[in-house]
């Protein structure tokens, strides 16, 4: 039996809500169950160096725990004066994850940043990093679409992620932290809209795992796209 009491197939409830920041160009707040975050989108026409003069624009995320997030306050990483090898890891998979499905040439010479703070954690911050910051790509893109800022479509698909795992033997879909925690095994799936996989991160945290178990894993996680890309869709469509 799961902590939660959810079957081992069984996601947590998920909300989208859109345009919950006033000034940011794409915007939304996400909730895996408990774990919920806030992604903004920022267009900005200011190019990294390397990327001036080559008629493409780039996307790029940063990723954050506020101090409460979490069960005893953790210290701002500003006021340490350094980012984390955990924070740099995590928003370097999201910025890798919405590349995936951007035509960069038609972003034109503009580039996206996806802010993503996690206001609670419990699970799962980077797979619904990644689900959220999508939104809020798609209506930032939509921003530039209707200023006729970009050079043809822009987005070729959707992109979403989950979080699966061995927990006391059984494989099971999205782990939330009391999961986590104990779990044999500890994967993380990021999936486009139909099917494909652009990253999957897997670690044996109690003992190794076998090719079964790696295919139930798989199977899991794309039953759990399935559903988030629905919720994506429905939520772009309200």
């Amino acid at each position: 039996m799961r902590p939660s009491g959810r079957a081992p197939d069984a996601m947590r409830a998920v909300t989208i809500e859109r345009n919950v920041a006033m000034k940011a160009e794409g915007s939304c707040l996400i909730a895996f169950g408990n774990t919920k975050v806030l992604c903004t989108a920022s267009v900005e026409t200011s190019l990294p160096g390397w990327l001036r003069g080559k008629g493409q624009g780039w996307v790029t995320a940063e990723y954050g725990m506020l101090p409460r997030a979490t069960g005893t306050r953790t210290r701002r990483e500003a006021t340490a004066g350094k980012q984390s090898g955990r924070t740099q890891e995590i928003q370097r998979l999201i910025g890798r994850s919405l590349r995936a499905v951007v035509d960069l040439t038609a972003l034109g010479e503009s580039q996206i940043t996806l802010d993503c703070d996690v206001l609670e954690a419990d699970g799962g911050t980077r797979t619904a990093s990644i689900t959220g910051a999508y939104i809020a790509l798609a209506d930032a893109v939509r921003w530039l679409e209707e200023r006729k800022l970009t050079k043809g479509p822009v987005l070729k698909e959707s992109v979403a992620a989950i979080s699966c795992g061995i927990y006391r033997g059984a494989p099971v879909l999205d782990l939330d932290y009391l999961e986590d925690v104990e779990a044999e095994t500890d994967a993380n799936f990021v999936m486009t809209g139909s099917g494909k996989f652009v990253e999957i991160q897997g670690t044996a945290e109690g003992a190794p795992f076998d090719r079964e178990e790696l295919n139930a894993l798989m199977n899991l996680a794309g039953k759990g796209i399935g559903e988030l890309t629905e919720l994506q869709k429905a939520a772009l469509a309200a």
